[in-house]
């Protein structure tokens, strides 16, 4: 069966360009133009990926993209940013945006990040299905981690993260005190094939932090600056 994909675009010739390539590819696809209809398809219907237009009539893609998250959508998003728009790429990744796609782009562009990202989401599936028959839990001072539920409890107090943020302190924690730089993880939560860069894990590590460390000082991420980051806890301090 087809993968299908939504476009969330209101420009008809951007919009057909999409459509036309994505079909090509083997996609089936669905166009909607209005940002209000657009989260409705997005929530009534299971898609692969959404591809999603910032500007949009009614709802914009930051106002789509999170009401999504908030209803526990997971659906993989790559949105459609202006050229040199780095604040429209950073609030993106923030509202859980999974890639971007800076406009003017090619076609071999846009079907290597289409790929990269449906593969990337059936990887984590086919992972949780392997490990749903047992549960493991990793910890780190108050930190307990759930890897098979992608689950995380600290201070007794369930934090939620988004599914890359998840992989980040997946990663980390298994590492403490051991300083874990960008391109580790990159090559690690990303894959080798990510097109993304390195602001990317900066922006995921940044939104990890502000919820590790809300009102509580036992564990935290240190950023190492020009190499990575590491994650310490409260007795490594001490000691």
């Amino acid at each position: 069966m087809a993968q299908q994909i939504l476009v969330i675009e209101d420009e008809p010739t951007l919009a057909r360009l999409l459509s036309y390539n994505l079909s090509q590819e083997g996609y089936e696809t669905k166009v909607i133009d209005h940002g209000s209809e657009g989260l409705q398809a997005a929530l009534q219907h299971a898609y692969d990926l959404i591809i999603l237009d910032i500007m949009l009539p009614g709802l914009n893609g930051f106002e789509i993209l999170s009401k999504l998250r908030q209803k526990g959508n997971k659906t993989p998003v790559i949105i459609l940013t202006a050229r040199n728009a780095e604040e429209e790429v950073v609030q993106g990744l923030k509202y859980g945006a999974d890639d971007y796609i800076t406009k003017p782009f090619g076609v071999a562009e846009l079907l290597a990040r289409v790929s990269a990202v449906l593969r990337r989401t059936l990887s984590e599936e086919q992972l949780q299905d392997k490990h749903a028959a047992g549960e493991k839990v990793i910890t780190a001072g108050d930190l307990f981690i759930y890897p098979e539920k992608y689950e995380v409890m600290l201070g007794g107090e369930s934090i939620p993260l988004r599914p890359k943020e998840f992989e980040v302190l997946l990663y980390l924690v298994q590492r403490p005190s051991v300083v874990v730089t960008r391109d580790d993880l990159m090559n690690i939560v990303w894959g080798f094939d990510y097109i993304g860069g390195q602001r990317t894990v900066d922006v995921h590590v940044s939104s990890l932090r502000k919820k590790l460390e809300m009102n509580q000082q036992s564990v935290q991420i240190e950023s190492i600056r020009g190499v990575g980051y590491k994650l310490v806890t409260a007795a490594v301090k001490k000691s």
